[in-house]
């Protein structure tokens, strides 16, 4: 089972400006979602409490805030299924709630009921129609370069609204699909239904080498073409604007993002997805 988790929103800092720090320090922390339903596939959650602005962010603080001990509950309207949770060494967090027997559909709606302590989160999502990729192939500027980057193309149905994401997973390097930056499409921002779209590498937390914008020989790639909501859309966007504005690439600024879940923060998402596997050159 491919399974994509986006690390970087797994745990959002509270931040505050300094008129503001007291009245935010004493804030509760709020339960941050990070959860998604692909077509064909199970249900992954990615489950964490805030991490105050003042407190250290490394990998042993992040662990400090997993949240492994919640009940949550999927359906389909119908079905439903009661989530268990893992360890996953290859992971930073490396805890994930997964389902086993829901798997979606296009078409259906997937509700999610989280329940903590004394709290309740919920949300409400849908599976758009997958979009297939017709070809994803890495390419140089110059025949010498070592490094290039990857370009897709797919068709963009006429007949219908669609929002995408376009994701990518360095086999041996990265345990999961990493949205590109610069990714999300809106396809009424596109010039052609025969879409051609270069693509960057997105930003991961805790990489085992140092993040570089590009792919590289020797490098296996994963490339994915999932199709998404309208809240989907705007939650990356806003997510990605946040990067951009703070130019911090591990963390948001502050905590303006667009959020589909009730009484958390974060977001329950459901996905089309295509996948294409690219090899690389070897490395010289």
């Amino acid at each position: 089972m491919k399974k994509y988790l986006f690390i970087l929103f797994s745990l959002l800092i509270i931040s505050c400006s300094n008129d503001n720090f007291n009245e935010q320090k004493n804030l509760e922390s709020k339960i941050v979602v990070e959860g998604w339903i692909e077509e064909g596939d199970f249900a992954n959650v990615l489950l964490s409490s805030s991490i105050p602005v003042t407190d250290v962010i490394d990998s042993t603080n992040v662990l400090n805030h997993v949240i492994r001990s919640a009940k949550i509950t999927v359906s389909d309207g119908q079905n439903s299924e009661v989530l268990r949770v893992k360890n996953d060494k290859n992971r930073i967090p490396p805890f994930v709630y997964f389902g086993s027997t829901l798997k979606g559909e296009a078409g259906k709606e997937y509700s999610i009921k989280i329940e903590y302590l004394n709290r309740i989160v919920e949300a409400v999502t849908s599976i758009p129609k997958s979009v297939a990729l017709k070809s994803a192939e890495y390419i140089k500027k110059n025949a010498a370069d070592t490094t290039g980057y990857i370009f897709v193309k797919f068709d963009d149905p006429v007949t219908e609204k669609n929002y995408y994401q376009i994701a990518t997973k360095i086999d041996g390097e990265e345990p999961i699909f990493v949205p590109s930056f610069y990714g999300n499409l809106d396809d009424k921002n596109l010039e052609s239904s025969s879409v051609s779209v270069q693509i960057n590498r997105g930003v991961i937390l805790f990489p085992k080498t140092k993040f570089t914008p590009y792919f590289a020989d020797g490098d296996l790639i994963h490339v994915k073409l999932r199709t998404q909501t309208k809240e989907s859309l705007d939650f990356w966007n806003s997510w990605q604007n946040e990067i951009v504005n703070s130019k911090n690439p591990i963390y948001p600024s502050n905590t303006s993002l667009k959020s589909n879940i009730k009484g958390g923060i974060g977001i329950w998402a459901g996905y089309g997805q295509s996948t294409i596997i690219v090899k690389t050159p070897p490395k010289k």
